[in-house]
């Protein structure tokens, strides 16, 4: 079972890198490199993560890569290879469907499938680890880069995903781009090497939420970064949310769209990477001396006690 399905894997996958010595059918992958490798590895769980009432397959194959690649993203790294391991339960058919709709993304991200495994385990668990390339470290950006000064930006709109999650657990039809960023987000990777390209100090991808990622940005760069909740740009769906759009907007996860900060004088520069990157790029706040995340309501107060979502 697990030979064949292997070889039935194999059969559907492309290799778009033009780096790739060997990969499906070896022992290991040998890929040509480039000066600097950017790695990640993320996984996504069966009830954890999605479950198979909204999922399908496909969409479950297509979300893990995603999520992988958006780490990418957020360093201003080109996609390259991705290593994928499959813990199947007993039962499950959809191998082939999942791993095409993985397919599916790295064909449009340009990304290739290079190898890895499968084994059987008491729920779906799927792991994928990536490679993006660089040609010099000033081509990257990470999240200890902010300085005081600096402006804040976000691409797209946020809480779209988690929007259409609740919409589905009320038994509601979400707004087809909040389903859409629910099952098959798409990682800003364009946009992050334009934004690298274009000044960027700092950037994260919004996984687990404008409240805790930017945190993260804030405490690795030993500043402040202050946000005015009322400019978070709002995604279809979240106006049907209980309570204050921005506050569920600034708590919600799995957006995968990039938190950048920039010096003031390349403002103009950041908005034209982000349209180059087929993305928008709306202006939060700014970086200030000091340490931490202040989330400002219309009167300039912090609200504090704000977090992000928890895969839990």
């Amino acid at each position: 079972m697990e030979r064949s399905l292997i070889q039935a894997i194999e059969q559907v996958l492309t290799d778009r890198s033009g780096r790739i010595a060997r990969w499906t059918g070896d022992d290991a992958a040998v890929v040509r490199s480039r000066p600097l490798a950017v790695t990640s590895i993320d996984s996504v769980a069966e009830g954890v993560h999605f479950g198979f009432g909204t999922h399908s397959p496909a969409d479950v194959g297509w979300k893990a890569l995603a999520t992988a690649l958006s780490d990418l993203a957020a360093m201003g790294a080109e996609a390259g290879e991705a290593y994928v391991a499959l813990a199947l339960p007993a039962g499950f058919e959809g191998a082939l469907e999942l791993v095409a709709g993985m397919e599916e993304l790295a064909g449009r991200c340009g990304a290739t499938i290079a190898g890895g495994d499968v084994i059987r385990a008491p729920a779906l668990v799927v792991t994928v680890a990536v490679t993006g390339w660089a040609d010099a470290e000033e081509e990257l950006a990470g999240r200890d880069g902010a300085r005081p000064g600096d402006l804040v930006g976000v691409t797209g709109a946020l809480g779209g995903s988690e929007a259409a999650r609740v919409l589905l657990e009320r038994g509601e039809e979400p707004p087809p781009e909040a389903l859409r960023r629910h099952l098959r987000p798409e990682p800003r990777l364009a946009a992050g090497r334009t934004l690298a390209a274009a000044g960027a100090t700092a950037m994260i991808d919004l996984s687990d939420g404008l409240a805790t990622d930017a945190a993260h940005v804030a405490k690795r760069s030993g500043a402040e970064l202050r946000l005015r909740l009322a400019d978070l740009p709002l995604a279809e769906g979240v106006d049907r949310m209980d309570g204050d759009p921005h506050v569920f907007a600034a708590t919600a996860g799995d957006d995968y769209e990039l938190l950048v900060t920039v010096p003031p004088e390349r403002r103009a520069d950041a908005v034209r990477a982000a349209e180059s990157g087929g993305t928008t790029l709306t202006w939060l706040g700014d970086v200030a001396a000091g340490l931490g995340l202040a989330l400002l309501d219309e009167h300039g107060h912090d609200v504090a006690g704000l977090e992000g979502y928890e895969h839990a």
